[in-house]
């Protein structure tokens, strides 16, 4: 067995089973523990995935916020025990594994599209079938309707 089998063997044993999936482009929430003296509390910090980077233990993911007009990026490692949770809010569509080019957008063009745009389903049916026209009832046609 090889140096790296070794350590990706090793890596299984420490990954973590609760990290949903998300790809760049999703807003995400992470909750980390933050310890003041004896006191622990929790806090949300909740942005656009932006990057990740690195794989197995070593992975680290890049959120960025707004908040009043500047803003912050904080990285992640996913793995880490400061991380207590990760929600992932909305899905984004992005095209890039790195989306550093929202750091010089303002205003609406900061904004991601939706990754379900485009998707035209009525309830009951699987996506990509449209209803077929429904008939006009006992045989009659829209101009015989409209001269009664």
């Amino acid at each position: 067995m090889g140096n790296q089998q070794v350590i990706e063997s090793v890596n299984v044993n420490f990954s973590r089973t609760d990290v949903p999936r998300m790809d760049v482009g999703d807003t995400v929430s992470v909750h980390c523990r933050i310890i003041e003296g004896q006191k622990e509390r929790i806090q949300v910090f909740q942005g656009v995935l932006i990057g990740r980077a690195g794989r197995g233990v070593s992975e680290m993911i890049t959120v960025r916020r707004v908040v009043e007009d500047h803003g912050v990026e904080r990285i992640f490692p996913l793995l880490s025990p400061k991380v207590a949770q990760i929600d992932v809010v909305r899905r984004g569509d992005a095209r890039r594994a790195k989306l550093y080019y929202l750091r010089d957008r303002a205003g609406k063009s900061r904004r991601l599209r939706d990754r379900r745009r485009g998707m035209k389903h009525v309830a009951g049916l699987p996506i990509g079938e449209m209803p077929s026209p429904v008939p006009a009832s006992s045989g009659e046609s829209k101009g015989d309707a409209k001269k009664k």
